[in-house]
């Protein structure tokens, strides 16, 4: 099974919803194809902090500081609740651009553990240990404890490398409908928006399970001694 899903290192419920899902497929034993496109909830996000968490949160829903801290705490809750330490209200928000630089570099060596290993030091970075993904110095230490070497970081973050690749990602993302992340397509045939639950994601891949077996068998019911049925 393939995986297709977009998402941002700033996004909270990205985080979360890639955490049940991958463990509903662990559990579930599976073989899955991981493949991570980039999505920038806010592409003129600045390259350094100028307002809380709560702030921005407040301003864009419409809630009093009260509500916000309220909701933020919460979600903060459910990423607690998946075992990590989620710490959303403390988070420093940046640019993503050169984050989601630095994966497309750890794809092009075609080493999935290498992809996993980023994709999930970055999200502890922003959430768990509250840093800056725009901060050149933070990516260099992430990408060289995730595998990658010194130069290769440096060669990306002195140009625009792979600058063409995010901005593919996003432009597939909009024409193809989707406009928040997190998104999942599961073997190019089913779609599903949104963090679900841990139970919800494993009952949709059972169902996706069952559905591929039974087409399976109906394909090869319709060919018999040499003659296939339409």
């Amino acid at each position: 099974m393939k995986i297709t899903y977009w998402s941002d290192f700033a996004c909270p419920y990205c985080y979360i919803g890639n955490t049940r899902l991958k463990r509903a497929v662990e559990d579930l034993d599976l073989d899955v194809e991981f493949d991570m496109r980039a999505f920038e909830l806010d592409q003129n996000a600045p390259m350094d902090v100028t307002s809380t968490t709560v702030e921005r949160f407040g301003v864009k829903y419409g809630l009093s500081k009260e509500d916000a801290k309220k909701q933020v705490s919460q979600i903060s809750e459910l990423g607690k609740a998946e075992g990590i330490d989620f710490k959303y209200e403390t988070t420093l928000y940046t640019n993503t651009r050169d984050a989601h630089r630095l994966m497309k570099l750890a794809e092009s060596k075609n080493d999935p553990e290498l992809v996993e290993n980023l994709a999930n030091m970055l999200f502890d970075a922003y959430f768990t240990k509250n840093l800056k993904l725009a901060d050149r110095e933070v990516l260099l230490d992430i990408g060289m404890k995730a595998g990658l070497k010194d130069e290769e970081i440096t060669e990306v973050l002195d140009s625009d490398m792979y600058n063409s690749l995010v901005e593919s990602d996003e432009t597939i993302a909009l024409s193809s409908g989707i406009h928040a992340v997190p998104f999942y397509l599961f073997d190019s045939k089913y779609s599903i928006p949104g963090a679900l639950s841990y139970e919800d994601f494993k009952s949709v891949l059972s169902q996706i399970i069952a559905e591929s077996e039974v087409d399976e068998e109906k394909d090869a019911d319709s060919c018999v001694n040499g003659v296939c049925r339409i």
